[in-house]
């Protein structure tokens, strides 16, 4: 039996062979990008949902203490005193307002927390500033002692 083999001839890949391997995975990056492309306004809803669990979860807890103790004007949630109105968690001001969204975890680090009026706003950073009045959660303390607060998740154009 005779082979032709040289000694210490290397193996390896012809410059054509990595050529189509290249072109292969560039047609399936260009492919699989769409997909991925449009992930970050997917990620800000999702995080808009989240704070939106938050909120109610503090304001749920807030409600049931209040009903408690039905003379408290305060409560101490996680490290946060909170103004209690009509048995909910009060926004009357910016500062007050921005004592919900600590209690409930959110920070300025991932969210443009604001509050004026009876009303808690809150924004994901990097939302275009153009999509601002279409992409955020309020919170609206109840106007009476019968009524539930109005937590509004509005998440169109998070882009």
């Amino acid at each position: 039996m005779n082979k032709n083999f040289k000694a210490g001839q290397q193996g390896g890949f012809t410059l054509i062979e990595l050529i189509v391997v290249i072109v292969i995975l560039g047609i399936l990056a260009a492919t699989a990008l769409p997909k991925f492309a449009d992930l970050s306004s997917d990620a800000r809803i999702a995080s808009l949902k989240a704070a939106k669990g938050s909120i109610a979860s503090v304001s749920s807890m807030a409600h049931a203490r209040a009903l408690v103790d039905t003379t408290a004007t305060e409560l101490k949630m996680e490290n946060v005193t909170l103004k209690i109105k009509n048995g909910y968690p009060e926004a009357s001001d910016e500062p007050t307002a921005k004592l919900i969204a600590s209690a409930a975890g959110l920070t300025d680090d991932d969210y443009t927390i604001t509050g004026a009026a009876n009303l808690l706003t809150i924004r994901p950073k990097g939302v275009a500033s153009t999509n601002n009045a279409t992409c955020l959660l309020t919170y609206a303390p109840p106007a009476s002692a019968t009524a539930a607060p109005t937590i509004t998740l509005t998440a169109t154009n998070c882009g």
